[in-house]
């Protein structure tokens, strides 16, 4: 029973992406790409061919392991675009970097089934990072299962635009372990097992609620999925401390070496350089 168990654990630590496996028994990174105009963090946003590939450059050049793509803002009370604009920014985009990076792991944030058909069907897209965990298109999983590509499985309640009103919980915790356990088993019995959980920072969740999730990140380990924290530059930082996201990068690798230490398998990250120093000294720190 103990040998089951630690394969089932072994198993959970590696991703297939694109026919690759990707192993997450070390922690890795994933960088942030915005090619819209609105996103919460100005540092985040490229809307040029050139401002693009620079910052891809910068991230493969720090050790990016997943770049992930977004070309429609998810921050709270973000602008409403239609299907057709999103595809046409990240098309765009992917152009641009797929030109010089053909073989580099690609995620696409989005909640929309038809933009994943379209983005995996003509940019060959490794992953789906879905911050509504399939609540927002009912199309989701089935569009997921039959592309067979990897999926981010996050919690959220209602939109970008109404989420910041839907933060009761009698247990956050709880609440968002129930949510990802039933997604995943969904998941899992249409045939999607390449799956990473995230509890959603920031998502229809306050700035309590959030520390407590950071807090109580391991409990999220018994899903025996990889887990993502995304807490880059977050209001959850910037409240507390009463800054602005621009001033946010020292806040933020301290909360991802917490997340980390709570046993965070990939992190979603503005800055790529940083978050992989805060790796390299986790990865030591584990030795002892």
């Amino acid at each position: 029973m103990t040998d089951i168990f630690n394969d089932m654990k072994t198993n959970s630590l590696q991703l297939n992406l694109n026919n690759r496996l990707v192993d997450l028994s070390t922690p890795i990174v994933m960088g942030i790409v915005n090619v819209t105009p609105d996103s919460f963090y100005l540092g985040s946003r490229y809307v040029t061919d050139k401002s693009i590939l620079n910052r891809v450059d910068e991230m493969v050049h720090e050790g990016v392991s997943i770049i992930d793509i977004g070309g429609y803002s998810t921050r709270p009370s973000a602008e409403v675009i239609t299907q057709q604009e999103e595809i046409r920014r990240l098309s765009e985009g992917l152009e641009v970097i797929l030109k010089k990076y053909p073989d580099l792991i690609i995620s696409v944030d989005t909640f929309r089934s038809g933009v994943v058909r379209d983005m995996v069907t003509n940019f060959n897209v490794a992953m789906v990072n879905d911050v509504s965990g399939g609540t927002l298109d009912d199309q989701m999983f089935e569009t997921v299962a039959d592309l067979q590509v990897a999926y981010v499985l996050m919690h959220m309640r209602g939109t970008p635009q109404s989420m910041q009103s839907m933060a009761q919980y009698d247990d956050v915790v709880a609440e968002v372990l129930h949510f990802l356990e039933k997604r995943l088993a969904q998941l899992h019995l249409l045939g999607v097992h390449d799956v990473v959980v995230d509890p959603g920072f920031g998502f229809a969740k306050t700035t309590d609620q959030n520390f407590r999730l950071l807090k109580k990140l391991s409990y999220f380990q018994n899903l025996n999925v990889p887990v993502l924290a995304g807490v880059s530059r977050k209001s959850m930082l910037t409240k507390l401390l009463g800054i602005d996201a621009n001033d946010a990068l020292n806040a933020t690798t301290a909360a991802n070496m917490l997340a980390l230490v709570g046993g965070a398998s990939i992190l979603r990250v503005h800055d790529v350089k940083e978050a992989m120093q805060a790796i390299s000294i986790y990865n030591k720190y584990s030795e002892g």
